[in-house]
């Protein structure tokens, strides 16, 4: 047998000071003959602790195996019965925290852990260029409803196709693919592979419907009466900012804003799509997650000078992927480590012309176990910008909730629902995803949806068998 390799098989990417001008993806994934190089480091465990830490529990060294065997047809086979979308998956997964965190060839200090994800991407892709099989739904089994096209409704509406259920998704906007659309750039998920995954996922019967605003062009009470349960999975969009002095300013966004114009409204194109995007000379994004790194990033390559990140905490508690990070620091993104801004600084006419930050040094853990930012007295200083980035995170969509009082929330005004069952307050109405947990990531979203769909066929087939459901 040949002897493994210490490091992960490298994966080619844009240069940097290309990339940084253009929003094509960076990475350029593994041909066929590097996928089977890096599926050969894989150790095959029995009891695979990478496969328990996957939330939609993939048998990630089976697919492996059928990769190092060149086996792409068995390799997608055994993906495809447990993920709807690996293609973005592979993409935009953090696998580092979860998968290849406990990969046990990674635990020794000598190797780094198999590149699961970019084995993910590689059979996803190739898959994405074979033909397509559409299949018929007798739809004999019920009638789900899933409101909201994000990727935990299209994994919920995907299972329950495959289980035999009418399915129709119903998006508010004029796009599916929720925050996989929205919100994350071209450059990290180039948006025909989510337009593929998403043909597939309607090429097993599931219907979409765009443009439909559930609470206002569609009550609840209709979908309730015309189907046998329901799916709440709307996500969490709604902008969320410090509400500092000069907030109101020309040249101050959410990240949700300012993602949107870019990548579902194709403001990167402009003008062959006509959404303008403000020019920007110095852009300051606020933030430690992907959503900053999207909005630096993005800012970055629409032209601007200097990007800079205003982070509260240091890079020890960068809550962001490593990879987003480095590739950040790469194309000439800024960082201002312990830092937080206090207000927006008026130019007179009511734009933006700089922010005024503080210094921040780290006290005892709050709540959520990190050190909390305390402010460092007479520290202010200030960074030159005609553009704030606020990425912060993001609240629970209201319209939907709004018109619906009977269902329970929770304390942070997300749906309450049972984390085992994705069961609500009222029967046959599931939640999952970020409405339920708040922002989180693709993957945690999608495995709420996989419970939902498996408890939804109980639910019903028990209706529809006159047994009694809680």
């Amino acid at each position: 047998m040949a002897k493994r390799s210490y490091t992960k098989t490298p994966m080619r990417e844009q240069a940097p000071e290309i990339r940084n001008q253009n929003f094509e993806e960076v990475a350029l994934g593994y041909t066929l003959a590097e996928g089977r190089l890096e599926a050969s480091r894989c150790l095959q465990c029995k009891n695979a602790p990478c496969i328990t830490n996957c939330p939609v529990m993939i048998d990630i060294p089976g697919f492996i195996k059928a990769v190092e065997e060149n086996n792409m047809p068995m390799a997608y086979e055994i993906l495809s019965r447990y993920t709807n979308l690996p293609a973005i998956c592979g993409r935009v997964c953090p696998q580092e925290k979860q998968c290849e965190m406990v990969c046990r060839l990674g635990r020794s200090k000598k190797f780094e852990p198999v590149a699961i994800g970019k084995l993910e991407r590689l059979v996803a892709d190739w898959s994405l260029e074979q033909p397509v099989e559409y299949n018929e739904v007798s739809g004999e089994k019920g009638r789900v409803a899933v409101i909201g096209s994000g990727p935990s409704g299209l994994t919920a509406a995907g299972d329950l196709a495959k289980l035999g259920y009418d399915v129709t998704v119903y998006e508010a906007l004029h796009a599916p693919g929720g925050v996989l659309t929205y919100g994350i750039p071209e450059f990290r998920l180039p948006k025909r592979i989510v337009k593929q995954e998403i043909e597939r996922i309607i090429a097993q019967g599931v219907k979409i419907e765009t443009n439909v605003v559930v609470g206002k062009t569609l009550t609840m009470d209709e979908i309730m009466t015309d189907f046998d349960a329901c799916y709440l999975s709307v996500g969490a969009g709604a902008p969320k900012f410090q509400g500092i002095k000069g907030t109101a300013l020309n040249g101050v966004y959410s990240s949700s804003e300012y993602l949107t114009r870019v990548n579902l409204m194709h403001g990167y194109q402009f003008p062959k799509y006509d959404t303008p995007v403000q020019e920007s000379k110095n852009v300051v994004v606020i933030g430690g997650g992907n959503v900053a790194m999207d909005a630096a990033r993005s800012a970055k390559r629409l032209g601007a000078e200097k990007v800079s990140i205003v982070y509260r905490r240091s890079l020890e508690e960068l809550p962001a992927r490593q990879e987003e990070y480095h590739h950040s620091v790469e194309e000439g993104i800024d960082y201002h480590w312990l830092s937080n801004p206090i207000e927006y600084i008026d130019d007179g006419t009511g734009r933006l012309a700089a922010v005024k930050c503080v210094q921040m040094e780290l006290g005892e853990p709050d709540e959520s176990g990190r050190r909390r930012p305390v402010t460092i007295p007479d520290s202010e200083f200030i960074i030159e910008a005609d553009t704030a980035i606020e990425a912060i995170g993001q609240g629970a969509n209201k319209v939907l909730l709004d018109t619906f009082p009977e269902l329970a929330l929770n304390k942070w005004g997300y749906i309450d629902a049972d984390e085992e069952t994705c069961a609500t307050s009222i029967p046959g109405i599931f939640a999952g995803g970020d409405i339920v947990t708040g922002a989180a990531t693709v993957i945690l979203a999608m495995g709420a949806g996989k419970i939902a769909a498996t408890e939804m066929d109980q639910y019903i087939q028990k209706i529809k068998q006159g047994e009694p459901v809680k």
